[in-house]
């Protein structure tokens, strides 16, 4: 690999870098998922059984315990758990992704050392593993909803499309959080208290409409909001796909990616200098 290449900050350079080293990525991932429950007894099937725990433990306490039901839907005691549920698949979507940002490279310096090595691939092996999760919650919340009310609206198969800004978002913000984190150990305190503040400032635990107006424009600056209103509309209300505002999120996200990607090639030349 050309090493100008390496810190151009064309989109190009990123699309080549994904063709050249797609296989590297896929074992990379692969590795990252299987190493995670490497020497415990029932191994991957552990990425199972957690989100089945957990959609268990809000079904009881949400629905039996606080009685708690979603403005928008029945009086199913299981519906505010899916709800919930699909909320936090999302919001631990991006919280895993972001938390680990930081400390990618310093994680990897054996990488940073191989002057081949395409760096930037870390962050989109981090994120491939955390798809990897949410596609196993994803699995256990179709079956729940599957056992308590049956098929699901046809408008799931939109679910990719909603999550798109989302990935590209995400990706941006770790190709940044990655690099800072090489000269600012303190990244990795600060992710964890932003991500922990962002589950109570999105409406994850409670719809948008539970608070009052002048409360609207805060949670919608949140970028987390849109997609996991637009994910509930088409997993569990079966509404229509807003294209207006998704296109919108998509083009601000492609464009925090390119930034993301831009400051990770300026900066990575001094990653060996520091570590």
């Amino acid at each position: 690999m050309n090493p100008h290449a390496a810190q151009s900050v064309s989109p190009l350079t990123l699309l080549n870098t994904l063709k050249t080293y797609q296989n590297l990525i896929y074992h990379l991932i692969k590795r990252e998922v299987i190493g995670r429950y490497r020497g415990s007894m029932l191994g991957l099937l552990w990425s199972f059984f957690n989100p089945v725990l957990m959609l268990t433990v809000y079904t009881f306490v949400f629905s039996i315990v606080f009685k708690a039901r979603w403005a928008e839907g029945s009086d199913s005691k299981t519906e505010f758990a899916l709800v919930l549920f699909a909320g936090l698949m999302i919001y631990n979507l991006f919280a895993e992704c972001i938390n680990r940002s930081p400390s990618l490279i310093l994680g990897n310096v054996n990488y940073v050392k191989k002057v081949v090595f395409p760096l930037e691939v870390l962050s989109l092996v981090a994120i491939g593993s955390a798809t990897f999760h949410f596609a196993i919650s994803l699995l256990v919340w179709f079956i729940f909803y599957l056992t308590f009310f049956g098929i699901p609206h046809g408008s799931l198969i939109m679910l990719p499309l909603v999550l798109a800004p989302l990935l590209l978002l995400t990706l941006g913000l770790s190709w940044f959080l990655a690099s800072l984190g090489v000269y600012l150990r303190d990244v990795t305190q600060i992710t964890g208290v932003i991500t922990t503040a962002l589950l109570f400032l999105t409406p994850i635990f409670y719809p948008m409409t539970a608070l009052p107006t002048e409360y609207h424009l805060l949670l919608q600056i949140n970028p987390l909001t849109f997609v996991i209103e637009q994910a509930r509309d088409v997993m569990i209300w079966g509404k229509t796909f807003d294209w207006k505002t998704w296109v919108l999120h998509l083009l601000i996200a492609a464009g925090f990616a390119w930034l993301g990607f831009a400051w990770f090639q300026k900066t990575r030349k001094g990653f060996a200098n520091v570590l």
